[in-house]
This record gives structure tokens, C-alpha cells and sequence, in this order.
């Protein structure tokens, strides 16, 4: 069936293609009839057959495009057993518009409408030696139908590859959608996760805190209990930074991350003894704010770590831009040395850095080096 018209210009879809040419056929047929010169009853029985039939595809193309596509076959069969013996050339004009709609078409397969041609040439061959025509007048006679058969089925090619553009246009329309639904649905998973990571953590180990605080107090330990209230202050004041770097990785208002990295070996430098060193390397440039967040949270991580089982040594920090990935390494040296008074309680540990670095596409990678006497953090990301 001829692809129904949809939206476009105005003028399309006042005249579509179609009804266009279902109008200008019927109008061929209707003016070679009416001047046709011809006597015999039997040759009219053949164009009223034709006629009619070819009505019936008009009233039933749009709703019945198996049985219109029938009754046009039939309307070029039946012409092309009179070519022959018809006075004039009635017979071939209706034969050839009625054989190039039926070719246009693109609902029958090409197997059926390639029959179909072959079966009106070789009628109309056969009509015309039968009636005696000249060789010249039967070659016409054919090539004038093949001619035309060419013209419509140059007309199903274009109509099929408009056909599969707008299926094409549809399947690009859906891919956009869903994929519009998976970026919606992911940046859902990104906030809850965001939430979860700073809500979860900081009241969940503030409560313990202040639980214990409780405690110490019913048992009348003041100082036990006083120490227990300081560090519940530092877990707010880091659950507080956190949650600010989540609410800025959401808004995309994270900080370039050499400038996040910085910031947090200023903060390590201000509060822990040891030197840290900070190292840039390749061309700096930006990435995305989840991106840039979870490196930020993985030095974060590897800043606290280093300040528990570390304190007084060195931190070294490498942040390398590559050309297709970011790396960051975190290397500090390991003693047994009696634990520092600063009881930093870290917002992540190594299992959540590495399940943030992987959902930004990364790896990270924590090893003890040296016989254990180097402990490395390394996040790649790819930039």
C-alpha cells in the first residue's frame, strides 16, 4: 500500500504523491475511452472490465490494499489480450497505466509484480502475432509497456526508501527517548547515591557518637564522654563539606579538580604534620563533575588514611593528564608509630572508593609496595 501522508508542507498534504496519481490515471483513462474509435463488443467488454476494475483499486486501495492491488493487476491483464486486435491505441494506453500504478506499488512483493510485467508483455506479444501486426508495431507495442512498467517501478524505489527513512526517523525518535529516559533515570541513581554517601555515613556515625557520649555520661565519664562530643563535631564538620560537594557535583558546579586537589593538600598540610607535595603533570583540562568528584573523594580518602597510619610522613600526590585518561596517585610511606591525637574518622573507605571510581568508568588500584613500607593509592578515569 502507498504510504499515507503525514506532516510536511501544506501543499503535501492537501495533493499527496498518491492521490495525485490515482487523479491523474483516472483522467488518462477516462479521456482514452471516451475518443476511443472501436466497433467490437468484445474489445469495450475488455475496457469496461479494465474500468471497472480499476475503480474498484481507487475505492479500496487505502483500506484494502491486498484485494486494490488484485484488481489493478486485472485491470492491466485483461487490456493487454486486445492490444492486438483493437483499432486503435486504447487498448496499449490503458494496458500501460494501469501496468505502471500496479508496478508503483509497494505492497505486493517484487516477485509478484516482476510476473505480472511478464505476463502482460507476453500477452500483448502474443495478441499482436496473433492478429497479424508487423514486427515493428509488436517490438513498439512492448517496448512502450516495458517503458512504462520502468517508470513505475522507478517510483516504488523512491517510495520505499522514503518509507524506510521514516522508519528510520521513528527508530532514531525512540533510541532518543529512551535514551533521554536512561539519562534521567541515571542522574536519579547519581543524586540518590550522592544522598546516601553523605546522609548515610555522617548521621550514621554521628549517632554512634553521640550514643557513646550517652554513655560515658550515665557512667560519669566526662572526660571519655567530651572527647566523644569533639569528634562527633568533626564528623558533622566533614559530613557539612561533603554534602557541599555533593550539592555542587549535582548543580555541575565542582571546582576544575587540580584546584579540588590543591584545596584538599592545603586543608591535609593546615591540620596534619607532614609534608605534602603536589604534583601536576601533562595539560590540564576539564572533566566532568562526577568525574572530578570521585578523584577529589579518592585523595580525600587517601589524605585521611595517610593521616591515621601515617602521621609526620611525607604525602606525595601525582595528578597526570594523559590523552585519553586522567591518573591520580596517592603515595605515602607506612610506620607503626603510636596513633596520632587527631581521630579523623575517613567519609569513605577503599570499597566505596573504588565502587565511585568505577561508576565514572575508572579503576582504582591500593597496594602496600616496598615490603609494605609504601602505601599506594592510583585512580585512573578516562578523561
Amino acid at each position: 500500500m502507498t504510504p499515507k501522508p503525514d506532516g510536511g508542507h501544506f501543499i503535501d498534504r492537501i495533493a499527496p504523491g498518491w492521490l495525485v496519481v490515482q487523479c491523474l490515471g483516472t483522467l488518462v483513462l477516462v479521456v482514452t475511452l471516451v475518443t476511443a474509435r472501436e466497433d467490437s463488443p468484445h474489445i469495450w467488454a475488455a475496457y469496461t472490465f479494465s474500468a471497472v476494475t480499476w475503480a474498484l483499486f481507487i475505492a479500496l486501495d487505502r483500506t484494502h490494499p491486498r484485494i486494490a492491488a488484485a484488481m489493478l493487476a486485472a485491470s492491466a491483464l485483461l487490456p493487454a489480450l486486445v492490444v492486438g486486435t483493437a483499432d486503435d491505441t486504447t487498448a496499449v494506453i490503458v494496458l500501460c497505466v494501469a501496468l505502471a500504478r500496479f508496478t508503483a506499488l509497494t505492497g505486493p512483493p517484487g516477485q509478484l509484480i516482476a510476473g505480472v510485467v511478464v505476463i502482460c508483455l507476453t500477452l500483448t506479444w502474443i495478441s499482436c502475432v496473433l492478429a497479424g501486426r508487423p514486427l515493428g508495431v509488436v517490438l513498439g507495442h512492448a517496448l512502450l509497456v516495458l517503458l512504462l512498467a520502468l517508470v513505475g517501478l522507478n517510483r516504488r524505489q523512491s517510495q520505499l526508501r522514503a518509507e524506510q527513512a521514516e522508519q528510520l526517523l521513528e527508530q532514531t525518535r525512540l533510541v532518543q527517548r529512551e535514551q533521554a529516559r536512561g539519562a534521567a533515570l541515571a542522574e536519579r541513581t547519581r543524586i540518590a547515591r550522592e544522598m546516601h554517601d553523605v546522609l548515610a555515613h555522617s548521621l550514621g556515625a554521628l549517632s554512634v557518637q553521640l550514643k557513646v557520649a550517652t554513655a560515658q555520661i550515665e557512667k560519669g565519664d566526662a572526660e571519655g564522654a567530651l572527647a566523644r562530643v569533639r569528634r562527633a563535631n568533626r564528623l558533622a564538620d566533614e559530613g557539612l563539606t561533603e554534602a557541599r560537594n555533593a550539592v555542587a557535583a549535582l548543580r555541575d558546579d565542582v571546582p576544575p579538580i587540580e584546584e579540588a586537589i590543591e584545596q584538599l593538600a592545603a586543608e591535609h598540610r593546615l591540620n596534619h604534620p607532614g609534608e605534602v607535595r603536589l604534583l601536576i603533570t601533562g595539560q590540564a583540562r576539564s572533566i566532568g563533575p562526577a568525574t572530578a568528584v570521585s578523584l577529589a573523594q579518592a585523595t580525600r580518602e587517601a589524605l585521611t588514611n595517610a593521616a591515621k597510619h601515617a602521621v609526620g610522613e611525607r604525602v606525595e600526590i601525582t595528578l597526570a593528564f594523559g590523552p585519553e585518561a586522567v591518573r591520580l596517585s596517592v603515595e605515602n610511606r607506612t610506620r607503626n608509630a603510636r596513633r596520632s591525637d587527631v581521630d579523623h574518622v575517613p567519609g569513605y573507605g577503599l570499597t566505596g572508593m573504588r565502587e565511585r571510581i568505577a561508576l565514572v568508568g575508572g579503576t582504582l588500584v591500593a597496594s602496600a609496595e616496598d615490603g609494605g613500607k609504601r602505601w599506594v593509592v592510583v585512580a585512573e578515569v578516562p578523561a
